[in-house]
């Protein structure tokens, strides 16, 4: 058996919480609540049958516990030892984090005992009546029906918080106009901090204790994302004060910023919409991290003014760096801006390019590039501003490979090869122009393929295609006059092989 002694509360299941009150209202049930606390601060996450005299090993927290009675003896009269029982019973469900017990009348007891109704009330656990005509199966049923509405109103919350979101994202003061709508969808206060821990703006209303504690909270996650925090600091972080919800989020990778998020109340849903809320304002940020946003719009002066790449590199930040061309996966659409941003973002880059259907990021060279979903990515080698004109070509030409490939990133020097260096429209134009003759005749290009891949043997190329040695004989014979070239020229073979390479994508 556990230790009956837990050390903290049990964490609930992660579904949705459905109201006492709901499942009672269920006229096709007849439920009853005889004892404890009624309201609607009262949930349960599902329901559990369970005839065992000690549920806690079996329970998981916010259940509805639902019982016949199976265990508690049938005595008439007053019973010391069975109320005893009884309430140490109850006490336990309470333990275990149950948030509910019902008790099924018939065919065990007549009635609910009136001990584990008195118990009940002691230790503050709702205890419902199930009559006989009621299954515990139509019980956990509906529980699982008003789980379902509740999901589908939280997906129908957070989708019409994303677009209320996203359109003020679009308005001339974005932050702000995202902090009013967050503070308004969580009927509270949504709180933007800077790198240096001092609001940079605010929207709605709290408490002065939760204002103070939340500003805390922020600096908790702000440190912990710092560069020699913690190697796993946390992104986001929750915590309660005189009953007002706060919450914190890290705004993109070592950057600084934290949104601040306090709420009287934690509805279904508002851990999501202020995700949302936290993404967007890390995109909005972006552009603008303080002292290194303003080195980096001097650099970008300098340059313009004629200033060398290595003299404004000191104000990006760092010595050496990677450039990173990606591109959409598969058949995407070339990327629009937003999607540009949260892929540099992911990097931990602002500094990107979004000309054309490439996006070219820099990257410093300490923050090892990742796949990203969603991208093919060409990851140069390590260079310094004299080489960075040679490393877009290195991310280019890894690019390239990643996409020839479908592999979701390639780096530089991985495996590179003499195709890389050819452009692929062009190794395919070419390509089909030398094989044009035999396009017509895919025996023969099959052949040639094999015959080529197998060091010109005949004997082999006849097994591996199963003809005879003399038909491989003719067909590479009417390949060298339809190419009209000399197939024992090494060099004419390297051509070949690296045509038929191509041509296998085109």
């Amino acid at each position: 058996m556990p230790d009956p002694s837990p050390t903290s509360a049990p964490a609930v299941p992660p579904t949705p919480p459905v109201p006492l009150s709901a499942l009672l209202a269920r006229e096709d049930l007849a439920l009853r609540q005889i004892a404890g606390p009624e309201g609607p601060g009262t949930v349960i996450h599902w329901a559990h049958t369970s005839e065992m005299a000690d549920p806690y090993p079996y329970l998981l927290g916010g259940e509805l516990l639902l019982s016949a009675g199976v265990h508690i003896p049938k005595v008439t009269g007053p019973d010391p030892e069975r109320e005893d029982c009884l309430d140490a019973y109850v006490s336990r469900i309470v333990a275990a984090g149950g948030a509910a017990l019902g008790f099924g009348v018939a065919p065990v007891h007549d009635t609910v005992p009136r001990a584990l109704v008195a118990a009940c009330g002691h230790h503050g656990l709702p205890l419902l009546e199930v009559p006989p005509q009621t299954t515990f199966s139509a019980v956990a049923r509906a529980v699982w029906q008003l789980m379902a509405q509740a999901r589908v109103a939280e997906l129908r919350r957070v989708s019409e918080a994303q677009q209320s979101l996203a359109a003020a994202a679009a308005r001339p003061a974005p932050v702000a106009a995202v902090l009013r709508r967050l503070a308004g969808w969580v009927g509270g206060r949504a709180v933007l901090y800077g790198p240096d821990g001092a609001e940079l703006a605010a929207a709605g209303r709290a408490a002065r204790t939760a204002v103070r504690a939340l500003g805390e909270l922020a600096e908790v996650v702000r440190q912990e994302g710092r560069p020699g925090g913690h190697a796993h600091g946390p992104s986001s972080a929750t915590d309660t004060v005189d009953g007002t919800r706060l919450a914190a989020y890290a705004l993109g990778a070592g950057r600084g910023f934290v949104l601040g998020v306090a709420a009287p109340r934690r509805d279904p849903g508002d851990h999501t919409v202020s995700s949302l809320a936290a993404v967007l304002l890390s995109l909005l940020t972006g552009e603008h991290q303080g002292a290194d946003g303003a080195a980096r719009s001097s650099a970008l002066v300098r340059l313009l003014l004629g200033a060398s790449a290595t003299a404004v590199a000191p104000l990006l930040g760092a010595e050496r760096w990677v450039v990173v061309h990606a591109r959409p996966a598969g058949e995407k659409p070339a990327p629009d801006a937003v999607a540009a941003s949260a892929l540099g973002a992911a990097l931990g880059s602002s500094l990107l390019d979004t000309a054309g259907d490439v996006v070219r990021v820099l990257v410093p060279a300490d923050r090892e590039p990742a796949a990203q979903p969603g991208w093919t990515l060409g990851v140069s080698a390590a260079a310094g501003p004299p080489e960075w004109p040679s490393a877009d070509a290195q991310a280019a030409r890894a690019l390239a490979r990643a996409r020839a490939t479908r592999t979701p990133l390639v780096r530089h020097g991985e495996r590179t090869v003499l195709a890389d260096l050819v452009p692929p429209g062009q190794a395919e134009l070419h390509a089909r122009t030398l094989l044009a003759p035999l396009a017509p005749l895919p025996a023969l290009t099959e052949t040639l393929r094999t015959w080529l891949s197998l060091h010109g043997s005949w004997d082999r190329t006849a097994v591996a295609l199963a003809v005879h040695r003399n038909t491989v004989r003719q067909r590479i014979a009417r390949c060298a006059a339809l190419l009209g070239t000399d197939l024992d020229d090494p060099d004419v073979r390297m051509e070949l092989w690296f045509a038929l390479g191509r041509a296998g994508r085109v």
